[in-house]
């Protein structure tokens, strides 16, 4: 009995390395990919026709069904590439960019509308008071573009060629590294800034979530976008003494006092509208300021209210809407931070409530805006909104020239990270077909030596089955490694060898294996 099983793992073995004998013609050590492109791996913008996907099934009520998880791995290994498009402060005027501004609340509603039709396949809103953008994922580029425009148009009222003259569109690459630049701060308003950080993860939470359209291309490329930001910030200096969009708005207040109140900074009266994350980022940089006194109007008591908790050393006189033309009237600066899809100080109220002919600044740095642009012809009025941060920002960019090349560097390395796993991706169906192959032959092997078996216990032909799946397991490791270390046009190649070498493609077609 022990020869005979000895003779049979023998003959196992020998079959079985026959059959992959041809792994020794694999090519060996790959050398890294150089040119411009060697960062993201060479990670193409554009995608062949015949990888495109069929529409995901929808349920009888239009809604998009939940894809299982080996249907987001399918999609995304099936030619899907990522894109973004969106508008910024770079690109677009604050009326543009407040027509397509999403609440936190609905992103995720925003984003299953984006992807109802089919043609995207998974998508992300960011919406910020800077910027509004897309992220998608998609297999025929112009459809899903032509689908997205058209979305955009009927959400925010805007024609198409308006959107198109104020819109930005990236692919491939390029999408990879804008969101990277964004989440590291560089492509902030004020450079460095570390809120943008903390919206990219929150845009790639909400891509996760139950009723989120992130997918696996998008949830991965937003995830890793959130480390290359932690990255940039925790290994250069860029985030220190960086100001934010509140910041921004203390110090173009302190720098414009005079100018335009005839009256120091340390003296004004201040007044805040809303009491949500900007008011308290305003309020710790007011407070650093050495301000101790302010109002806040609010459309409830509740957060208010936490504010004067968090800053025990402010005294805050606490307001609510109501209230707010009393309280403009006893103040010199207003910032204006509510979460208003109306102006909340505009020409005519400001005239109705006899504020024309004193001097008052504003500082609006909500969006949609809280105040209307036609305040600035009310007399004595000074309004400025969050484009008009141009002064700070300047000087704030060149402090920040040797943090930022740094930067680059760092998220450089993190955006090839992102390119070497969707490319990874690509190798998945050929390693399936190669393993579902050898156990076909480790199946096929250990049937012609059933009859050889028939006097073995139960625990030696499990014993047989271990062994047989051991080796098969073994003879595939090198080649499955290598498959996914190389890169680019290595790759390509391998992937054809492969399946040349083992005729996984014909095998497949004609059902056998010989």
């Amino acid at each position: 009995m022990c020869r005979s099983l000895y003779a049979l793992f023998v003959t196992l073995i020998l079959c079985l390395t026959k059959r992959t004998s041809s792994l020794a013609l694999l090519p060996g050590k790959i050398s890294p990919r150089v040119g411009t492109n060697a960062a993201f791996g060479g990670f193409n913008a554009v995608v062949r026709p015949e990888m495109s996907l069929q529409s995901t099934p929808t349920s009888s009520e239009g809604t998009k069904k939940k894809r299982t998880k080996e249907e987001r791995l399918l999609a995304a290994i099936k030619g899907l590439n990522v894109h973004v498009v969106g508008l910024s402060i770079h690109h677009a005027a604050v009326e543009v960019r407040e027509k397509l501004a999403v609440p936190e609340a609905s992103w995720n509603e925003a984003s299953a509308e984006i992807c109802a039709d089919g043609h995207i396949e998974e998508a992300a809103v960011l919406s910020t008071c800077n910027r509004f953008e897309v992220y998608y994922a998609a297999s025929d580029p112009r459809k899903a573009m032509a689908s997205l425009t058209k979305h955009l148009s009927r959400r925010s009222g805007l024609p198409v060629s308006t959107l198109r003259k104020n819109i930005f569109a990236l692919s491939g690459d390029d999408a990879v590294w804008h969101l990277f630049r964004v989440s590291g701060g560089l492509d902030s308003l004020i450079v460095g800034e570390g809120q943008i950080l903390s919206q990219v993860r929150q845009c790639h939470l909400h891509s996760i979530e139950e009723d989120g359209s992130g997918g696996k291309m998008i949830s991965r490329l937003l995830n890793q976008a959130v480390a290359a930001g932690k990255r940039v910030r925790s290994e250069t200096g860029i985030s220190k003494g960086s100001v934010s969009i509140s910041s921004a708005a203390a110090e173009l207040s302190e720098m414009r006092s005079m100018q335009d109140l005839q009256l120091p900074f340390s003296e004004a009266r201040l007044a805040v509208v809303g009491a949500g994350k900007m008011t308290r980022l305003l309020v710790t940089h007011l407070a650093s300021r050495g301000l101790e006194k302010m109002a806040i109007v609010n459309r409830s008591m509740k957060r208010p209210e936490e504010l004067a908790e968090q800053f025990p050393d402010v005294d805050f006189e606490i307001s609510l809407n109501d209230d707010l033309f009393d309280v403009v009237s006893r103040s010199d600066i207003i910032y204006t931070a509510a979460s208003s899809e109306d102006p909340l100080l505009s020409k005519e109220l400001m005239e109705a409530n006899g504020l024309a002919g004193r001097k008052l600044m504003i500082c609006d740095i909500g969006v949609p805006r809280n105040v209307d642009p036609d305040c600035n012809e009310v007399a004595g009025v000074t309004a400025y909104n969050v484009d008009d941060l141009t002064a700070v920002v300047a000087k704030n960019t060149a402090m920040r020239q040797k943090e930022i090349i740094q930067a680059k560097v760092l998220l450089q390395e993190e955006a090839e990270l992102f390119s070497s796993w969707r490319q990874s991706l690509s190798t998945i169906p050929t390693i399936n077909k190669l393993q579902r192959q050898a156990e076909e032959f480790r199946t096929m092997e250990v049937k012609k030596a059933s009859k050889k078996l028939d006097g073995l216990s139960d625990k030696e032909l499990e014993a047989v089955e271990r062994l047989s799946r051991g080796i098969v397991n073994k003879l595939l490791h090198g080649p499955m490694s290598h498959l996914r270390k190389t890169e680019g046009g290595e790759k390509a190649q391998a992937l054809k060898n492969l399946k040349e070498m083992y005729r996984i493609e014909e095998g497949e077609e004609n059902g056998k294996r010989r």
